[in-house]
């Protein structure tokens, strides 16, 4: 029975978009359609319109929108009309069987590993054979941070024979809150260095090689094609893209996951006749617009459960056994404890793994993703007017400083503060702007974390006449980096 106007149908809100909904995990709405559910969702809450769809009213390509467990793209979009019991859930991008090259020729387990490994040998599913099959695999973390230490952890502890990690960060306080391959005698150590110690601590067995670099368009094929499967546990779009890519070129399953606040997802990407990361979201969203970890938060056990089910589908992967999430996208949701599962379809269009590629090598991820490098910076980026920070603090000195305009979240502010005249977040500021307790003509002074959402705001500002505003380059980081140690990086 389909619905009438009054009907109402539940859509679950995720995590990235709560803050514009006052905190509600699920809003019921009323409509006919599924495009009448999201016009009364943004009716209810306007400022996820420009999260929702583009400048033409289109739905934007980086969120996706499930009825029930199906992507509405492949039940006629829209359109859809709704029934008596449907739900709808807004899924935004966040940052079976083993390949048969697998082989186990020569492998054997050794007394002391037969010792280690009973519990897995008591398994039916797993078994000598099964064991055998964890010492001949080879894995690749991209990334040991959040995701990348239960990976590492639990991987090495499983008996997987060869690990690849790659990672080029060092270690900070911050990271321990919830990268427990690290410890505190590890700030300032390479992430690399820390992550290896730790990981033979748990298997003396393993074999780790460490790629202590960036993953580029340059490195990646060579690097990737070296491995039975990779573990993505990046953080970031440019690199998430790279990844899927690579191992769609190599032939090699990506076993994906991510994290953000309370939420993650899990899937596995890649395999024969399986959808890839491209399927689920072709295009990156725009830069600044899906706020990374360090502004976001994440809570410190979420990579923990998150990475562990990640694990788990590689180790299923590894040895044919079970159902692996091919083709489904797992939603964790850790403040209800709530899982949900829906169907991720292979889209024979996808520019990479469809029928017809047009991507059939590396690109430039970042700018593919619009993210501008320093030596290319583009025309938006020039017409932002900057400050940097020794100017800034030269004006402080000489009493003339600017009237200072801080656009982070409120508990950003609580962790590391530059002494602001006010505070509006980047996403209310159009909204806000009556607050603004300056005059037109007096220079304003905008600053975030590290620069991008000031940037944005700056823009703002201009196009609403207040033409005096400058963005501080770098953000609280380049204050604290260059100017005073104290103000704490996050």
């Amino acid at each position: 029975m389909t619905t009438n106007k009054y009907t109402r149908t539940p859509i679950h809100i995720p995590a990235p978009l709560r803050s514009y909904t006052d905190g509600q995990t699920i809003i019921n709405v009323q409509g006919n359609s599924v495009g009448d559910a999201l016009d009364d969702l943004t009716r209810q809450f306007p400022v996820l319109k420009q999260h929702l769809f583009d400048e033409e009213g289109a739905l934007r390509t980086f969120v996706n929108i499930y009825l029930n467990d199906e992507d509405i793209r492949y039940l006629g979009h829209i359109s859809t009309v709704l029934s008596e019991d449907d739900e709808l859930s807004i899924v935004p991008s966040i940052a079976g069987g083993c390949p048969e090259t697998l082989s186990t020729v020569g492998t054997r387990l050794s007394p002391e590993e037969l010792r280690r490994y009973q519990r897995h040998l008591s398994l039916p599913e797993v078994g000598v054979e099964g064991q055998t099959k964890l010492k001949a695999a080879s894995v690749l973390i991209v990334g040991v941070g959040g995701l990348g230490s239960p990976l590492g952890l639990y991987l090495a502890a499983a008996g997987v024979g060869r690990i690849g990690l790659v990672d080029f960060d060092i270690v900070e306080e911050s990271n321990l809150q919830r990268q427990v391959l690290h410890g505190v005698s590890d700030v300032g150590r390479s992430k690399l260095a820390s992550a290896s110690d730790r990981i033979r601590e748990v298997n003396e067995f393993v074999t780790l090689d460490l790629h202590e670099t960036r993953l580029t368009s340059e490195n990646a094929i060579d690097i990737i094609s070296d491995y039975d499967l990779v573990a993505d546990g990046t953080d970031n779009f440019p690199t998430r893209f790279l990844v899927n890519d690579a191992c769609i070129l190599t032939g090699t399953p990506n076993v994906y996951a991510s994290i953000f606040r309370f939420d993650g997802q899990v899937s596995v990407f890649g395999m024969p006749d399986g959808p890839c990361y491209r399927c689920l979201y072709p295009e990156p969203p725009p830069p600044g617009m899906v706020p990374s970890c360090a502004e976001g938060g994440v809570l410190g056990v979420l990579p923990g459960l998150v990475g562990a089910l990640q694990a788990t589908e590689v180790i299923k992967l590894i040895l044919g056994i079970g159902e692996p999430l091919v083709g489904r996208l797992v939603l964790i949701d850790a403040l209800s404890t709530k899982f949900r599962t829906l169907t991720v379809r292979k889209d024979k269009d996808c520019p990479v793994c469809g029928t017809r590629p047009t991507v059939t090598a590396l690109i430039d991820y970042e700018e593919f993703c619009g993210i501008p490098t320093n030596d290319a910076p583009t025309s938006e980026d020039q017409s932002v007017p900057e400050m940097t920070v020794f100017e800034l603090d030269e004006l402080r000195r000489q009493n003339r400083a600017p009237f200072v305009l801080d656009v982070r979240k409120p508990f950003e502010a609580e962790i590391a503060d530059l002494g602001a005249d006010q505070l509006i977040p980047v996403e209310e500021l159009s909204d806000r702007l009556g607050e603004i307790q300056v005059a037109l003509d007096r220079e304003i002074l905008v600053h975030c974390r590290s620069g991008g959402r000031s940037a944005k705001a700056v823009i703002i500002l201009q196009e609403n006449g207040f033409l005096r505003a400058v963005n501080l380059k770098g953000g609280i980081q380049a204050w604290s980096e260059d100017i005073d140690p104290t103000v704490l990086v996050y």
